[in-house]
């Protein structure tokens, strides 16, 4: 079976690669974590004029395929240089659940405004009850004449401040951990009853805590059939977690290959530490480890790509796979480092979060081991 890339997989690839050298060095990302904003307007738009951003699209919504593989490349690369524009809360997850169920008048809008870049969408779903169960929800949808009234709390919505539309999900009937009745709206986040508070996270992106109290939302906004969320969240959700999968292949391999290079260095008892067994066998685990994280990111988009009952089973082994890699080579980089690897100043400790964090999101490596072994 041939595993290597296709010749547009491999110029998309080198594009972005070259952005990250180029114009993404780690000086210039810390300016952006602090700035305001928390990510580059400029660079969101020359996202959209290299096409990046309509990569998660098929050809029917206007994009370029649509593929997990060619997700995978995107988000590997954007690894390497722990990239905080929010390519993965409005491409991947707003823009996904906008192709996935939306009508063709608000894919026309919403997918299209995406892909020029002048469009910032978020994806509320988690609650603070809720843990990694996309069914807990406690949001209320109830119908008032022609709209839909929202109330509720959903917390660490990735983007959310800077989100101009925010897709929520809210229980439209059922009882709050059923899988039926849970719909999806399409919220303006200027609109009157919501309260958005944003802030930083550990690892330098951002997410917000957004309240709906009392928010009419027009039932044209409603989001595929009402009741019938479940599935299409599930789905998007697979693909949002392939895609920091592979976005933790790259800070892998950054993480590694920076720590080699730094024990080439780092003189103790008057050699580089590079020379010492003992490290070099570390070192060399981390490699495996990253090897492995690899192949099976591969495999899962495989199986994404082919769809069917195997998709959610290979995104859990995935998941679980890659936060057990992620914090051994995360933990390794920074032991070997030293104190150094710790400050602020040094990228390799920035490695470390953004894998930690990795772990956290979309549910632990432990709790896809049981999803895996559910299934």
């Amino acid at each position: 079976m041939d595993f290597s890339y296709s010749e547009e997989q491999q110029m998309l690839q080198d594009s972005i690669a070259k952005f990250v050298q180029n114009d993404y060095d780690f000086d210039t990302r810390m300016k952006l974590v602090k700035s305001e904003t928390g990510y580059s307007e400029e660079n969101w738009k020359l996202f959209a004029e290299l096409g990046w951003l309509m990569v998660p699209f098929s050809e029917a919504d206007g994009g370029l395929g649509g593929s997990a593989t060619d997700l995978m490349v995107v988000m590997e690369e954007f690894g390497k240089g722990i990239v905080i524009e929010p390519f993965l809360a409005t491409a991947v997850m707003g823009g996904g659940l906008v192709a996935a169920a939306g009508s063709d008048e608000q894919k026309a809008e919403l997918i299209g405004g995406i892909m020029e870049g002048g469009l910032q969408m978020a994806f509320a779903y988690a609650e603070p009850q809720s843990r990694y169960n996309l069914a807990d929800v406690a949001t209320t949808a109830r119908k008032d004449g022609d709209n839909y009234v929202l109330s509720g709390h959903k917390a660490v919505v990735l983007n959310g401040g800077a989100a101009d539309v925010i897709v929520v999900s809210a229980r439209t009937s059922g009882d709050q951990s059923d899988e039926e009745g849970i719909s999806l709206f399409l919220v303006d986040a200027k609109s009157d009853g919501v309260r958005i508070k944003s802030y930083r996270t550990q690892d330098g992106g951002r997410a917000a805590e957004v309240h709906l109290e009392n928010v009419s939302v027009p039932a044209a906004k409603l989001l595929g059939e009402e009741g019938k969320a479940l599935p299409v969240m599930n789905q998007v959700i697979n693909r949002a977690i392939l895609s920091i999968c592979a976005e933790a292949v790259g800070a892998m391999e950054m993480s590694y290959k920076k720590t080699v290079e730094y024990s080439k260095t780092r003189v103790q008892f008057g050699v580089p530490i590079a020379k010492f067994q003992a490290l070099q066998h570390r070192m060399a685990d981390m490699f495996i480890e990253h090897q492995q994280a690899k192949s099976i990111v591969l495999m899962a988009a495989m199986k994404l790509d082919q769809g069917g009952a195997e998709a959610d089973k290979a995104v859990s082994a995935m998941k679980s796979r890659i936060g057990k890699a992620g914090r051994k080579i995360g933990q390794e980089s920074v032991q070997i480092h030293g104190g150094i690897g710790v400050t602020e100043e040094l990228d390799i400790g920035h490695y470390f979060k953004r894998l930690t964090m990795i772990e956290l999101l979309f549910g632990t490596g432990d709790f896809h081991t049981q999803r895996f072994a559910a299934l």
